[in-house]
């Protein structure tokens, strides 16, 4: 009888943990359908093209943050090459009209009038046919760049900029209504420390999580030697799937389109859905690293006895940092001055256990995803913007946020730019790159470690190898955005440099139908057959849990 009810506890005990695996799974499927939104962005531009609104007294100076179109307005460089003119407070209106407004009053100064009404070019040549010399628009909402047409641009000759209501108030309790002006915008160098942190933060992940990969296959096919007959239990215990069919790699990106367009659609709902998705995602993928480097460590799981049960101190105490850190990565996620560093060990450990969890199982279907990701990344950067009726590629839009403001998608590494002049006064400038571009040429490098499991390379060739190409694709990436000043979609340089640079290794070593083939599965739950040295399958079945 104990025997039995102990038997029936473990299967209960196991079906518990196959549900929570296959949920947790669901919910990191949804958040890579998710990543496809911003994956392709790489960017070191500053987003919003940002100046400085000098003011002074005579006795006081003190220093705001403008936002400007550069296709629009030419500003001096420098404080002292910027002209100073005389402030004219028309904040009470929105200057739709010259009605009301005596050229007198705004001639050869700077006039500051409230956003609305109309729009920005409309206000600044009726600002221009008045005499005014500059047109500042006061804000109360989150402040983008002003655009308009390229022949409305031909008309405006005087400086346009943006600056926030909250900033103007201040300057009046600051300096009352005598205020001089002057705007300047310093040169941001193109070249900034913060793109080799990217390239490290992006070769580290993919290589720590290809090496991860590799090992929990090492010791899958241990087990399965040793063990025998439980491979397939062990591998639903250890909740890692893989896309091992054209069909389901298909599905997979037409899911990916789908939810780019509801997001461009419905971002200001669904981005609530991402974050908290992203906090779950991101607090068990956390533990997951930790705990497999408590592990390495040898550190006791410290199990004591709670109502008949065994508990791990040690998981739990982990379970509650890891929480902890996502809730505080949701509660403060705005707060741009330190935040980016939780994100982005947040995003570290979600790649690397993505890379550990989801495997593909063979060349094939690695070239089918990073294929069709490529093409995908394609047409949604460089074709929609066609067919757009205001010319917008949907998954840049997607990806900063409307109006690149408010919430933003929590699914990029985001590193601070060092020479960022007016960080201080706007906010502050990050380099991001997706996850995506870490997650789906990692997965190929993941099946690379595992490959050299099968294979036995002592050396690791392959995951050394597919790790260089990568780094490779992400240099030539970083050379086109500095000498273009654009961002640009990573998987267009990274894609290639990877599926080439790997099969022409498999080609050289002449295991190039190994490669390809890789292993198979009948089912989902069924055993792979990993090759072995001499490239037959291992007839032994088993999953050792990682």
């Amino acid at each position: 009888m104990k025997k039995c009810y102990t038997a029936n506890t473990d299967q209960s005990l196991n079906k518990r943990y196959v549900v929570v695996s296959y949920t947790l799974f669901t919910l990191k499927y949804m958040l890579v359908v998710c990543i496809s939104l911003s994956y392709c962005f790489y960017s070191t531009q500053v987003i919003c093209q940002e100046a400085i609104l000098h003011i002074s007294n005579g006795a006081t100076d003190k220093e705001y943050c403008l936002v400007y179109n550069s296709l629009w307005t030419n500003l001096s460089l420098s404080l002292s090459a910027a002209t100073a003119y005389p402030l004219v407070n028309l904040s009470s209106r929105l200057l739709c009209s010259s009605a009301g407004v005596s050229p007198a009053i705004v001639r050869g100064k700077a006039v500051v009038v409230m956003r609305g009404g109309c729009n920005f070019s409309q206000k600044a040549e009726i600002a221009q046919d008045l005499g005014a010399a500059a047109l500042i628009v006061a804000s109360t909402k989150p402040m983008s760049p002003p655009g308009a047409n390229v022949t409305e641009y031909e008309k405006v000759q005087i400086p346009l900029a943006l600056m926030r209501y909250m900033d103007f108030l201040d300057a009046q309790n600051v300096f009352g209504e005598e205020m001089q002006v002057r705007l300047y915008a310093p040169a941001v160098p193109v070249f900034d420390a913060s793109i080799v942190v990217m390239l490290l933060i992006g070769v580290v992940t993919v290589a720590l999580g290809g090496y991860w990969s590799g090992a929990c296959e090492r010791e899958r096919l241990r087990a399965s030697r040793g063990g025998g007959g439980r491979g397939g239990e062990e591998k639903s215990d250890s909740g890692d799937l893989a896309l091992y069919s054209p069909l389901k790699v298909v599905i997979f990106v037409g899911l990916m389109c789908l939810m780019l367009v509801l997001m461009y659609f419905f971002y200001k709902y669904l981005v609530y859905v991402i974050i908290a998705i992203f906090c779950l995602a991101s607090a068990t993928a956390l533990f997951s690293c930790l705990d497999a480097l408590l592990d390495l460590a040898k550190c006791s799981p410290m199990s004591v006895t709670v109502l008949g049960g065994s508990v791990s101190v040690r998981s739990v105490l982990l379970s509650a940092v890891c929480v902890t850190v996502a809730v505080v990565w949701g509660v403060y996620r705005n707060e741009d001055r330190w935040i980016w560093i939780l994100q982005d060990l947040l995003g570290v450990a979600f790649c690397l256990n993505f890379l550990k969890t989801i495997s593909l199982s063979n060349f094939k279907i690695c070239v089918i995803l990073l294929s069709l990701l490529l093409l995908y990344d394609v047409f949604f950067v460089f074709i929609t913007p066609l067919f757009m009726p205001n010319g917008e590629s949907i998954m840049v839009q997607v990806a900063l946020g409307p109006d690149a403001a408010g919430e933003k998608l929590p699914v990029v590494m985001r590193v601070p730019r060092f020479s960022a002049w007016t960080q201080n006064l706007c906010g502050m400038q990050f380099s991001i790159l997706g996850y995506g571009d870490i997650i789906v040429p990692g997965l190929l490098v993941a099946y690379c470690s595992r490959f050299d499991v099968w294979v036995n390379s002592p050396k690791k060739i392959y995951l050394f190898c597919c790790c260089i190409a990568y780094l490779c694709g992400m240099v030539l990436t970083f050379a086109v955005m500095l000498v273009t000043k654009m961002g640009q979609p990573a998987l267009l340089y990274l894609v290639p440099f990877t599926l080439l640079g790997s099969a022409l290794l498999a080609w050289r070593r002449g295991e190039m139908r190994q490669f390809w083939n890789g292993t198979t599965y009948e089912v989902l739950d069924s055993t792979r057959e990993p090759l072995l040295p001499d490239g037959t399958p291992d007839s032994g079945s088993g999953g050792g849990k990682c």
